[in-house]
């Protein structure tokens, strides 16, 4: 075989959450009054256009989770030997991106360094100026036709973008020209054409990067020449992981204990008061960097483990997953009870105590069923927090590791940056618009989901 397919830790729980995510599809599907607020998020213009933002996402962090070893040559008796390195799907499609690394720091857009280095003239001459680019800006003879190279690569991106755009709709439409002009003329297909505005948006900016990526640095370089597009990129799947599998870890002991205390009140609700209360006193923080500091301590005692940085770097990125769930399950615990103590006091749950109905039952079929809009609110809510709060550790170097492209990691680099002159701005800027998007589609997706799910606001509209 060409490659060796690798499974990371975090790669099989993102496998596992999307199996779950699938089951549950299923399931909604199956029941009626599941699909009612999923149908009510569909209507939604807002919910629509964010939808397909984070779908990007989702598509660049999965393309960064299928990875591989490259094949590298044969042993003596002909089998393939793979090299040490552990690579993604992402870093194959993005190789000139990966591979095109310059001296140090570049501008977005630039064909020469950002600081002046001395050059040697053909005449032996020695003057001190701002060196070409090996990579950026190459292709050109004249440097100064960069300006109407980078008009024309932009205008063929767009076109490369609205054709794609324009392939999607048909297949979507299956083909057929008066489906399309009915999405556009009927009113009632209004979130349908948000939807397909911000496809065409987002389409534009691939095809803008397949056209201007490979031979300029869109978002400069940083200080060892590595291209900062590339890092963004990288950097999606860290931050989907850290908001996905944190909700993954804490999302049992949330809805387990929160239930709990509500609704058998006593010595189980003081239990669960006190451990979660205690928790909570606990600066989180301080706990998250002691449990850290215990990972590396481990890590660096018993480096024999890991095959390679990847594989070191992916087990960290998993037990701050681990500390933050630890963390950051409290919330949603204490909201739980205080929904779940109002419930227990409702008709149908008396009257099913009344009858002899068991506990277990009772919490299933009809506590759960009206906490989920909670848990949901909160999970789609807590997401663009998580995603925030990774930024924030790695700025105070207690997230992920070093060797993991994040954009906290990003904008802790480019701190240092910011004191130089002339400041090199691109870092933080690629890392804050990037970060930007993801954070906003998925507050406005949260906001109609809260909408669509809380029983209240669903009666009075």
């Amino acid at each position: 075989m060409p490659f060796q397919p690798v499974i990371l830790a975090t790669d099989a729980l993102v496998y596992l959450l999307i199996l779950l995510a699938g089951i549950s599809a299923f399931y909604t599907h199956r029941h009626e009054h599941l699909q009612m607020p999923w149908r009510q998020v569909g209507r939604s213009r807002t919910a629509m256009g964010a939808l397909v933002v984070i779908g990007f996402y989702v598509v660049i962090g999965l393309l960064d989770t299928l990875h591989y070893r490259p094949a590298n040559g044969t042993d003596a008796q002909g089998n393939p030997r793979y090299a040490t390195e552990v690579m993604s799907v992402l870093d194959w499609a993005a190789t000139p991106l990966r591979e095109h690394r310059e001296k140090t720091y570049s501008a977005p857009f630039s064909t020469h360094l950002y600081m002046r280095e001395t050059v040697e003239l053909p005449d032996g001459s020695k003057v001190r100026d701002y060196p070409r680019l090996k990579w950026g800006g190459a292709h050109l003879a004249d440097p100064d036709d960069a300006a109407m190279d980078i008009v024309q690569r932009s205008l063929l991106g767009i076109l490369v973008g609205a054709g794609l755009w324009l392939g999607v709709l048909l297949i979507f439409a299956r083909g057929r020209w008066a489906v399309m002009r009915g999405w556009w003329q009927d009113p009632a297909h209004g979130p349908q054409r948000t939807a397909a505005w911000t496809l065409l948006v987002m389409l534009s900016l691939v095809g803008l990067s397949l056209t201007l990526a490979g031979a300029y640095h869109v978002f400069g370089t940083d200080k060892v020449g590595e291209d900062v597009f590339y890092q963004s990129l990288k950097s999606i799947r860290t931050g989907l992981v850290i908001g996905t599998l944190t909700t993954l870890v804490m999302l049992p002991a949330a809805i387990l204990l929160g239930i709990m205390a509500g609704y058998f009140r006593g010595w189980v609700d003081d239990v669960i008061q006190y451990l979660y209360t205690t928790l909570s006193s606990v600066p989180g923080v301080l706990l998250i960097a002691a449990a850290v500091l215990m990972m590396q301590i481990y890590m660096s005692n018993h480096q024999d483990e890991f095959n390679s940085l990847t594989e070191r770097a992916d087990l960290r990125l998993l037990f701050l997953c681990l500390i933050l769930g630890v963390t950051s399950w409290t919330s949603l615990c204490r909201l739980l009870r205080g929904e779940t103590l109002k419930l227990r006091q409702l008709e149908y749950v008396q009257a099913a105590q009344a009858f002899g109905v068991g506990h277990f039952t009772t919490l299933m079929r009809h506590i759960l069923p009206n906490v989920t809009h909670i848990v949901l609110i909160v999970v789609v809510l807590d997401f663009s927090g998580l995603v925030l709060a990774e930024a924030v550790l790695s700025y105070i170097n207690i997230g992920v590791d070093p060797n993991t492209n994040s954009w906290g990691n990003m904008i802790n680099s480019a701190r240092l940056e910011l004191a130089r002159d002339p400041v090199v701005w691109w870092s933080l800027a690629a890392a804050f618009v990037f970060m930007f998007a993801l954070v906003l589609a998925a507050n406005l997706f949260a906001d109609v989901v809260r909408d669509a799910f809380d029983p209240r606001l669903r009666e009075r509209s």
